[in-house]
């Protein structure tokens, strides 16, 4: 694969969370709020690229037989140091989120990259991997929680100075709904999760059919 390839395969045609339907849990938990959402998102991203750098250098000396436990140890390491991280600038949020931090040690996004490209290509492509797949379920996390904060709460970027500090307090937008309670619930984050999946699939189909008109008028031309 190209690095264009790559790029594109993971922030749309590949796309961990819309596609892979992957690291759901986390993705559906935790998106109540924008700010949850992008540092959850945030902190897999780099946990993500961190585990395949560190994989395909290590690549040649994993054999069948020490591959998964030596992967799963190498994404576990990343995550311990995530948390430490997230503890360290803000416990507070760290007291909200962190159990889904702990969880990405079994996010399946990463252990997938990790066994499917990582441990078979250089490093270059592997930290790009994991930076376009890391980055392409930041995005819908993103727009996830910024869709379900706007609905449930009638805000964004609220308590944004939790992990930004006093410079962010006054970066909440107030919205004028009154909020919508279903939106903020499991049911409301399937619900949106579903009409994303929808919105993407429908963008997919009318790029092939503009492509196939092309393609049809260059043939009669």
């Amino acid at each position: 694969m190209t690095p264009t390839e790559i790029t594109r395969d993971g922030l749309w045609d590949n796309n961990p969370a819309l596609v892979q339907l992957l690291g759901l849990c986390p993705l559906l938990a935790v998106s109540n709020t924008l700010i949850n959402g992008f540092v959850l998102g945030s902190l897999t991203l780099l946990v993500l690229v961190c585990a395949n750098g560190a994989i395909s250098l290590l690549r040649r000396w994993l054999d069948d037989t020490t591959r998964l436990p030596a992967q799963i140890l190498i994404i576990a390491t990343f995550v311990t140091l995530a948390d430490l991280l997230l503890q360290f600038v803000s416990f507070e949020l760290h007291q909200r989120i962190g159990l889904f931090v702990a969880l990405i040690v079994t996010n399946c996004v990463i252990l997938g990259r990790a066994e499917a490209f990582a441990r078979k290509n250089h490093l270059g492509y592997a930290i790009l991997d994991g930076l376009t797949m890391g980055s392409g379920f930041l995005l819908v996390i993103v727009l996830l929680s910024g869709i379900r904060e706007a609905l449930g709460h009638g805000t964004l970027f609220a308590q944004a100075d939790l992990i930004f500090g006093e410079m962010a307090v006054d970066w909440i937008i107030q919205l004028p709904n009154e909020g919508l309670l279903l939106a903020i619930l499991p049911p409301g984050a399937f619900l949106l999760f579903g009409l994303l999946i929808a919105l993407k699939n429908w963008i997919d189909q009318k790029i092939e059919q503009r492509q196939a008109l092309r393609n049809s008028e260059a043939a009669a031309s």
